[in-house]
């Protein structure tokens, strides 16, 4: 056992003494040290019921003769930190989270590790620690909140973000979006919705990382806290058997996940969170990858913010178990997971409990994936958009550019209706690099939808959207504009052409044309001159 480095032999006798100090015994020496990394915070919503969750694992782990051993990690919440600059700092967290576990494991020779979990950055920061490390590994996310009631009808995060748009354009009183506050989130677990928080929880169960109905069992049910203690004692056995997540985590895993996220109709954060998973695993996810994926996997499951469901529905249709069961035909059922088993023999006895929230492979919700990457001489190297948040009529769109470089300039444009239907809204030095972050932009899209123009207005940028987001936004643009991409060189006025089935972002200059604006092109000034995401930024 790795924990033997710090707890076998007369030269290790500093090291028992400090651990007998925490309260462990001599016949805890000869058991696996088993890390339960809690990412438990009072801050986060979908977090403040960690604790308990934890403690489901450590008693499943002490049954199983091991010795839990709890530490936690960060955890922002993009909800709270959506739509001014803390927002910078939550893509960068993931890498922080991932270092951090490393160093805590390594530091302290754990033999394996349950990943307690939730929301967007958290759990694929945990997700790359998992693989960088490759000790025996399980994920229990904490799973998603209610949804909320307000006069007998479901509501969710995303019904207040557009609901502001609508107070601006008087539509709904502001007494009203209070009583809409009061009930859109009652309680604890990851927004209601396939917003990232979720699709990445989804994507793990789908990798074979979690337990069999982990993603969607609700945060306030008993059957979390079960499957908490059971992953707890399944640990144990992945040591025994030598089970690691990199005999999990395969080419053939990632490819099931990315189907699974197209079949969700999921966030197009997941292409970021993905590759950067695949890449500590040593598995190349290329952008065209997604794309082929999409054009195969239809849209089966119409959730919230795109159509109606919210988790709690998915969830008593059968869940991710029931969803990779009807997909089988084009999954790779023989990966294996952290149950030991096949991903076939884990969705055996399973089935689908509810067609409309689930569909069938011969009614999709719509024939292609959920998700498209679009090229051009905008995004020589890709851009990403959420092809089933887009209503038919902005599938094929032209218009004249609206150049703003962040997202203020452009919240500022939207809330004083200086926004037309026709426009290209274009929110550049948002990227990784030029943010720098790459700040999700929910209030932009979302302003604009409750204002009516989602089916009229697309954004652009080289920045990110929420989970969140409804409408046509394509996001990602590659290069971005820090690094002199072609939507540096936009001006007001230039034409855009959007065309999602053909996989075209575009603009109607020459490439003489762009080559030349660029030439006079100067960075812009940093947002940030100091700390963490100076440091951030340099790396990329």
């Amino acid at each position: 056992m790795r924990s033997d480095e710090i707890k076998r032999g007369v030269k290790r006798a500093p090291h028992r003494s400090l651990l007998k100090a925490l309260g462990l015994t001599a016949r805890d020496m000869d058991k696996p040290f088993i890390a339960v990394v809690n990412s438990f915070t009072s801050v986060v919503p979908g977090h403040i019921h960690l604790n308990q969750i934890a403690e489901a694992v450590k008693a499943g782990v002490r049954s199983a003769d091991g010795v839990p051993f709890e530490f936690n990690t960060i955890a922002v919440c993009d909800g709270i930190a959506m739509g001014h600059d803390g927002m910078r700092y939550s893509l960068p967290s993931r890498e922080v989270i991932a270092d951090s576990v490393e160093i805590m494991v390594q530091a302290h020779r754990f033999d394996g590790m349950v990943l307690v979990t939730n929301c967007d950055k958290i759990t694929p920061g945990m997700l790359m620690a998992s693989a960088r490390l490759n000790v025996p590994s399980i994920v229990v996310t904490g799973g998603p909140m209610l949804a909320g009631i307000l006069d007998g009808k479901k509501v969710s995060f995303a019904s207040i973000s557009e609901a502001v748009g609508k107070v601006v354009a008087g539509e709904m009183s502001e007494e009203e979006l209070e009583r809409l506050e009061d009930a859109a989130c009652p309680g604890c677990g990851s927004c209601s919705g396939m917003f990232t928080a979720n699709t990445m929880a989804c994507i793990t169960e789908a990798l074979g990382m979690s337990l069999p109905g982990c993603a969607t069992a609700l945060a306030v049910s008993a059957l979390k806290l079960k499957i908490a203690r059971e992953s707890g004692e399944r640990i144990l056995e992945l040591l025994r058997e030598d089970l690691k997540p990199l005999d999990i985590m395969t080419a053939k895993a990632f490819e099931n996940a990315i189907a699974v996220d197209m079949a969700l109709g999921g966030s197009t954060n997941a292409v970021l969170h993905l590759s950067a998973i695949a890449g500590e695993a040593g598995i190349s996810l290329p952008l065209n990858l997604f794309d082929e994926i999409s054009k195969r996997v239809p849209h089966l499951c119409n959730m919230i913010p795109s159509g109606p469901y919210p988790l709690e529905e998915l969830d008593a249709a059968g869940g991710i178990p029931a969803l990779m069961k009807e997909l089988s035909p084009l999954l790779h059922l023989d990966a294996i997971t952290v149950t030991g088993k096949t991903m076939k023999k884990n969705i055996e006895g399973t089935r689908v409990l509810n067609a409309e929230v689930i569909r069938p492979l011969a009614n999709p919700v719509h024939k292609g994936g959920g998700m498209a990457v679009l090229r051009g001489n905008l995004a020589p190297e890709g851009s990403v958009v959420k092809t089933v948040a887009v209503s038919p009529e902005m599938l094929v769109h032209k218009g004249p550019a609206r150049i703003f470089n962040s997202e203020e300039e452009a919240m500022e444009a939207i809330v004083n209706r200086k926004i037309k239907g026709g426009d290209m809204v274009v929110i550049r030095y948002e990227g990784p690099k030029g943010g720098p972050g790459m700040r999700e932009m929910l209030s932009p899209t979302a302003t604009i939808s409750g204002m009516g123009l989602s089916e009229s207005v697309a954004l652009i940028t080289d920045g990110r959207f929420s989970g969140a987001t409804r409408g046509p936004c394509i996001g990602h643009v590659s290069p971005e504009a820090a690094e002199k991409g072609p939507i540096a060189a936009l001006k007001d006025g230039d034409l855009i052409e959007i065309d999602i089935p053909k996989r075209v972002l575009r603009v109607e200059l020459t490439d003489n044309e762009i080559k030349n604006r660029l030439r006079s092109w100067k960075p812009k000034s940093p947002n940030v001159k100091r700390g963490y995401l100076v440091r951030y930024s340099s790396l990329l």
